[in-house]
């Protein structure tokens, strides 16, 4: 067996597209032997185990964030990537807060939209720079307490925990600064997660900024 064969195969549906564009996002993809690109719809997505992530486009003629709770419930592992043109940050954000694990420009380069897929698949959030930008920004000029708002309330650990979280602290990091377990964060996050209406962390630091529950302390 030649060294790398068996490295696995990262299977990218792309939902919904047209015949061309689906080519063209094919092309992109040709030397890369351990990316491959399937053409989709959402009816057939649901019951495919063996996609692992999907690229989402704007276009679809549905509400985006309609689509992505649907692949969500059905999927809740998958990986969404949200591609368009021209999407104001806004939008980006509150598609990060809905769940999508990032967002690539349609005139993104190659280079760009490979190097999403690895990033995105590994774990980790793609955003444009302006928009991680705006978001740390936030984060920093709004250094003062998070509070509940409407309907949703927190006790005073999980705000305490939602604040470490915010600004970027690790699970270990904020048991350390609590003095609690690891796996009692892991239990707070879970439950901040549920109650806020998000799919992970990332999401939910975005919600907290874009939903206000991060406030001046002036």
């Amino acid at each position: 067996m030649k060294a790398g064969a068996s490295k696995r195969t990262i299977r990218i549906a792309v939902v919904e597209s047209d015949p061309l564009r689906f080519i063209g996002l094919k092309s992109l993809f040709d030397t890369e032997t351990d990316l491959e690109l399937v053409s989709c719809s959402l009816a057939e997505l649901g019951p495919r185990k063996d996609i692992d992530l999907v690229l989402l486009g704007t276009r679809a003629g549905q509400n985006l964030f309609d689509v992505m709770a649907g692949l969500k419930a059905a999927r809740p592992d998958l990986r969404i990537i949200v591609t368009g043109s021209g999407a104001d940050d806004e939008t980006i954000l509150k598609a990060l807060a809905a769940g999508a694990k990032g967002y690539v420009d349609e005139a993104a380069s190659p280079a760009e939209f490979i190097q999403a897929m690895r990033i995105v698949h590994a774990g980790s959030v793609w955003a444009p720079r302006r928009v991680l930008s705006i978001f740390i920004e936030r984060v920093t000029s709004s250094p003062g307490r998070i509070f509940p708002a409407g309907r949703v309330t927190f006790t005073d650990r999980e705000k305490e925990v939602l604040e470490l979280l915010v600004v970027g602290r690790s699970n270990k990091e904020i048991g350390s600064v609590l003095g609690i377990e690891e796996r009692t964060v892991k239990a707070h996050v879970a439950k901040l997660m549920r109650k806020v209406g998000v799919q992970n962390r990332i999401a939910l630091s975005v919600h907290a900024i874009t939903h206000s529950l991060v406030t001046s302390s002036k």
